[in-house]
């Protein structure tokens, strides 16, 4: 007997020994193997295909430094996490470029190799005052000879745009050619002549006007070159062509552009309703009544209008500004857009805020079958479309006569497709033409912008006349160059999407709770109008006064009917005050019944279904 207890024992626990090893070597057999199934609504974890684009050309190994402090007193526990998934998003990479991506995950210790590497690839150790602790490092940086892109810093607040920014510096390193940018303006965007030359001349100065800051940073980066206003074709050097108050444009550039976007450029134009900017001919008192810009035949073919005697004015968006005699004047076409004027879900404006927009124009219609439009920019739905001059100088008639529309304009959109051209008789002016493009082989891209003045210096950026250095007002300056930034690189980016928020409502539950809410709302706006009619009628209680004595004559009935209304008033306070506490309670209840059934059904299930193959066992054991 002791010999059988002995003998099950041992062979237990052999039995245990086996399946330890057979788990461990398994698990050494497929941890190299990548394999999960994404069941989330957004596929919130898998790769987007404008991302596997790009990964797929990789045709030389790509190299990812990725500089993480990882010490207890110097990385905030916060960022932790965060670490790990961008350490997952990395090996995803890597998989889907078929092993091209060499990750090499480094430690930047203080007075170390791997911090001079930091250094050397642009990595900056930060401080997170608010976290605590010393400085550390948290960025990364891709390399492929001779080219290095770095993000110096890992910053949380982009991690639903973590993809799009990896995506974007492997697209760069993976480039060979710097992007050529071409500037078409009536504006003297890239410097030039005085804006009002005879003004100058009166004054005593000719000196010319430098280049705006906006493009004086985009060089940079690229490679920018001036193309004429009245151009037979746009340079096929040229990939990315900014269009900035393009006034008065003719047909004949307007098919340029449209044979430019068939053959795979991309266009950005900041077209205009009330440009101020465009203060050549000042009329004799001084004023700048500026002018519209639009692209009336390529706009029109595309299914977009845009208006430009009308601009957007906004009592959500707007402030108060100085006035000519220094005083606060309402300025509701001026708009000053905060995050709810963004479209947060979109890799170009995802993290923009505080944005100057000065009197600009809105697109309507619908774009044409086989185009899309994403809306990046709108106003707040208290908004309505106004005449341009009356903006300008009549902020305050406007607040007086608001109308509001009750919808969001658009003040800046994407379009993306196969574009058809606008021009289907050919070239204007020579229909004998055998060279015209009639439709976009691959899906382009245009931007449109409702406003030129955005770029702007004056409302853009405050440059320090001493030193010359310009300093952010706002938040234009950043979204044009990551606007320029998506627009010169892959055309895939633009499918390379910022990964959703994981956050997700619990539409159910809050449909539940709006029933529960709808039931009481009625009890509860009859007892709001009872006490409203209660004191009203308190209100008209007659109340005499003898001469200019100060004491009050009150009849015995209007004593009698103050102490019932006051009465009615407190008994009506009660039961409203009880019908929203029944409401709390429903609703408090409502909750804590989904959160018991989410956590308890589960494991109920569970035990449910092993109790009923235990059974099912025993009962086949039994019939043996």
């Amino acid at each position: 007997m002791k010999q059988n207890k002995l003998q099950t024992i041992l062979f237990s626990t052999a039995g245990l020994l086996l399946v330890f090893i057979a788990l461990t070597g398994l698990n050494l057999i497929f941890s190299p193997v990548r394999v999960r199934l994404d069941l989330t609504a957004d596929q919130l974890h898998t790769l987007s295909d404008g991302t596997r684009k790009i990964l797929s050309k990789i045709d030389s190994e790509v190299e990812v430094r990725l500089y993480v402090s990882r010490s207890e007193n110097r990385m905030p526990s916060a960022l932790k996490n965060y670490a790990q998934n961008i350490e997952d998003l990395l090996q995803e990479f890597r998989t889907a470029s078929g092993n091209k991506i060499t990750i090499k995950k480094l430690d930047p210790e203080p007075d170390s190799e791997a911090e001079d590497a930091a250094k050397l690839d642009g990595v900056e150790p930060v401080s997170l005052g608010q976290m605590g602790g010393d400085p550390f490092y948290f960025g990364l940086a891709v390399s492929l000879a001779p080219e290095t892109k770095a993000i110096p810093f890992l910053s949380p607040q982009r991690e639903k745009l973590l993809e799009y920014d990896l995506a974007r510096v492997i697209s760069q390193v993976i480039s060979t050619n710097k992007p050529v940018l071409g500037v078409m303006s009536a504006l003297p965007v890239l410097g030039g002549p005085a804006a009002n030359p005879m003004a100058m001349m009166q004054m005593g100065r000719q000196q010319p006007q430098p280049a705006w800051v906006t493009f004086s940073e985009l060089k940079r980066d690229f490679t920018v070159e001036s193309v004429g206003t009245d151009v037979d074709a746009i340079p096929d050097s040229v990939q990315v062509l900014i269009l900035v108050h393009p006034k008065e444009i003719t047909e004949k550039t307007q098919f340029a552009i449209d044979q430019f976007i068939l053959r795979g450029g991309k266009v950005v134009a900041f077209l205009d309703a009330m440009c101020l900017a465009d203060n050549r001919s000042p009329n004799p008192m001084g004023l700048n009544f500026g002018g519209g810009s639009s692209l009336p035949k390529l706009l029109e073919s595309w299914g977009i209008q845009f208006d430009t005697t009308k601009v957007v004015a906004d009592r959500t968006f707007s402030r108060e500004l100085a006035g000519r005699d220094g005083r606060p004047q309402p300025v509701p076409a001026f708009l000053f857009l905060n995050g709810d004027g963004v479209n947060k879900e979109d890799a170009v404006t995802g993290q923009s805020d505080n944005l100057w927009i000065p009197f600009a124009g809105a697109f309507t219609g619908k774009p044409v079958d086989g185009l899309r439009a994403d809306v990046l920019l709108k106003s707040s739905d208290d908004a309505q479309l106004v005449d341009g001059m009356t903006s300008q100088f009549n902020g305050g008639k406007i607040l007086d006569e608001f109308a509001s529309a009750r919808t969001n304009y658009p003040l800046a959109l994407r379009l993306t497709g196969k574009f058809k051209t606008a021009f289907p008789s050919g070239k204007p002016g020579d229909t004998n033409a055998t060279d015209v493009l009639k439709e976009s082989k691959v899906d382009g891209a245009v931007y449109l912008f409702g406003d030129a003045d955005f770029l702007y210096d004056a409302y853009s950026v405050e440059v320090n006349p001493m030193f010359g250095i310009a300093v952010p007002r706002n938040g234009n300056l950043a979204l044009v160059q990551n606007l320029i930034e998506q627009a010169a690189g892959d055309v895939n980016l633009v499918g390379a999407r910022g990964r959703a928020s994981v956050s997700r409502p619990f539409t159910v539950v809050q449909k539940m709770e709006a029933e529960a809410r709808s039931r009481y709302q009625g009890k509860i706006e009859a007892l709001n109008r009872k006490v409203e009619d209660l004191q009203n009628r308190l209100n008209e209680v007659q109340v005499k006064k003898e001469g200019n004595a100060s004491k009050i004559i009150l009849t015995k009935e209007q004593q009698e009917a103050i102490a019932r209304f006051k009465e009615d008033q407190v008994a009506a306070r009660k039961e409203l005050r009880q019908e929203r506490r029944n409401l709390d309670v429903e609703v408090k209840n409502l909750e804590n019944r989904v959160k018991w059934l989410n956590i308890a059904l589960m494991p109920f299930l569970v035990s449910a279904t092993g109790i009923a193959f235990a059974i099912a066992r025993k009962n086949r054991t039994n019939a043996k």
